[in-house]
């Protein structure tokens, strides 16, 4: 299976080319839950601090400035540690 990828800080250029700033905005408060990726998601962090742990696989740490791509399939658990707000793309 595909991996979490993350970009920190990505370029203003590529945020521009992304379209970044015209995709659907999702918060959430600290919470933990399982999740599951009928299609990959890409987001970009506005805020927050999460520990995203896929079936499996090892923790993976993201936050604020981070652009992360989920893949296809993925099941995995949320640990929000800070509230979240970020920028994200299905498909």
């Amino acid at each position: 299976m595909a991996d979490i990828k993350i970009e920190r800080k990505p370029s203003e250029d590529r945020f521009k080319d992304l379209g970044i700033s015209d995709w659907p905005i999702w918060t959430k408060e600290a919470s933990e839950f399982p999740w599951s990726y009928d299609e990959s998601e890409t987001c970009y962090f506005l805020k927050g601090d999460v520990v995203v742990t896929p079936e499996g696989g090892d923790p993976v740490e993201m936050g604020e400035g981070d652009l992360v791509t989920f893949p296809k399939g993925m099941s995995c658990t949320w640990k929000i540690r800070k509230d979240v707000k970020k920028h994200y793309r299905f498909g």
